[in-house]
């Protein structure tokens, strides 16, 4: 994964690639689960997005936790429309590779699965997760209600004083309202349950995010 993107400066607007007006197409099911990828999903599900360096294991960890519907990855933040995986690595799509999450509130939390996401990398890293440069791989949390946003941000304060105290640099984590969710070519979908020894980016603090009560 880490050979491809390597520029770590965001572009701008005016310097995107184009994209496409089409959708990349992805399997109806869920390759673990076989529940669906794409709304519409079941009442009373929320959705919440995480970009934590290489989306390959992002979404192992997410598909497995009691409560997650369904995941997916995807291509968001960024400008261009339906990017490819090859675009979105010369860093001139401006999007981060990101999981999306299906849960249901009743049996997970937001903040378990925001534990998960700070626990799972290296949130200091800035435009990189250890040997995968490049701002597709930067740290992001894109929420999609304001009380996703209250919740992120203060987990983000939470785990910057325990990182601080243990001598980190400050968290560099991006947390912004959730844009255009551009799903990521077939291969990418549930990559590590099709290739069991594939990828998978192993840069963290190794540090707990701090248990609730």
């Amino acid at each position: 994964m880490g050979l491809f993107g390597r520029s770590t400066k965001m572009i701008t607007a005016d310097q995107a690639l184009p994209g496409r007006s089409t959708p990349i197409p992805v399997p109806a099911a869920h390759y673990v689960n076989g529940h669906p990828l794409k709304p519409p999903f079941p009442e009373g599900m929320q959705t919440a997005v995480f970009a934590m360096g290489c989306f390959w294991g992002a979404e192992e960890l997410y598909w497995q936790i009691p409560g997650v519907y369904t995941t997916a990855v995807g291509y968001t933040g960024g400008f261009t429309q339906n990017p490819t995986y090859e675009e979105t690595c010369t860093g001139r799509t401006g999007h981060a590779e990101a999981v999306l999450v299906v849960f249901d509130p009743a049996e997970v939390t937001y903040q378990r699965l925001l534990a998960t996401f700070w626990e799972s990398h290296d949130p200091t890293q800035g435009m990189r997760q250890g040997n995968d440069i490049g701002t597709q791989y930067r740290s992001a949390i894109y929420w999609t209600s304001e009380e996703q946003r209250e919740q992120a941000e203060e987990s983000k304060k939470v785990y910057g004083e325990v990182l601080a105290a243990r001598g980190f640099d400050p968290i560099t984590t991006e947390i912004a309202p959730l844009g255009p969710f551009y799903y990521a070519e077939e291969y990418h979908q549930q990559y590590l349950a099709k290739v069991p020894n594939g990828y998978r980016c192993h840069a963290t603090t190794g540090i707990p995010y701090p248990a609730e009560g």
